[in-house]
């Protein structure tokens, strides 16, 4: 199983951001997470990615416990956030430069330009409009087996959407990359996915394959858990 949780908690101060996660996500498979604003979408990805402790609760990524052993999980997963973890006063190559040797990888240059090839950055400086094509090749220098990422369209054109997509579900895929994936669009997320699950509460309220379901019945469940729209 590529990650496993089990009552995975999450408060802060007497804020319960998580209240009780239970998630199987096999290798290979792609989750997309729906959810409105305050749901626990964030803090479910970060702290999956050990960007945050659980307050209670147990987590296996790779069957790797991240409380005990963070770097391991940290060397196979890639994350995008709504923060870029970027360098401002650095450029595009400098910055990709600086998580390849982090992740000590061979042939650094290498990656980097065909992670920024992928995403339509061949030579450019970083500006705010590049920062979230960056940090998604950031994400991706590395292969890595498992994707977590947290509203990756967010203000990228449609260009680099399109771009995305390719990169997520490639025509061939060699690998069996494992990704979870948070968003508010739900065609792109069911056409993306083979699994969709809806937050509402810290919970997970629904959780059904894609091919099962119609955009219409997701739309109506997710209206009928969250009382909102998509």
């Amino acid at each position: 199983m590529a990650i496993l949780a089990r009552d995975v908690r999450k408060s802060f101060g007497r804020v319960a951001a998580l209240r009780g996660i239970d998630l199987e996500v096999p290798w290979g498979q792609f989750l997309t997470i729906l959810g409105a604003n305050g749901s626990g979408k964030t803090t479910l990805l970060r702290t999956l990615s050990t960007l945050a402790r659980p307050t209670s609760g147990e987590i296996r990524i790779a069957g790797i416990d991240p409380l005990r052993n963070a770097p391991a999980v940290r060397r196979l997963i890639g994350v995008v956030t709504h923060q870029p973890l970027l360098y401002d006063d650095l450029t595009v190559q400098e910055n990709l430069a600086f998580y390849a040797r982090m992740y000590d990888l061979e042939r650094p240059q290498y990656k980097i330009v065909e992670c920024l090839a992928a995403l339509g950055m061949e030579r450019r400086t970083l500006s705010h409009g590049m920062q979230k094509r960056v940090s998604i090749a950031r994400a991706l220098l590395h292969d890595p087996v498992i994707l977590l990422m947290d509203e990756p369209e967010s203000g990228l054109d449609s260009e680099a959407v399109e771009m995305l997509e390719h990169t997520l579900r490639p025509p061939s895929l060699d690998s069996l990359r494992t990704v979870v994936m948070t968003t508010h669009n739900l065609e792109r997320g069911l056409a993306l996915g083979d699994q969709v699950a809806i937050l509402a509460d810290g919970r997970i309220a629904y959780l059904e394959r894609c091919d099962r379901v119609t955009v219409a019945d997701v739309r109506a469940t997710y209206a009928a858990v969250t009382g909102a729209t998509l």
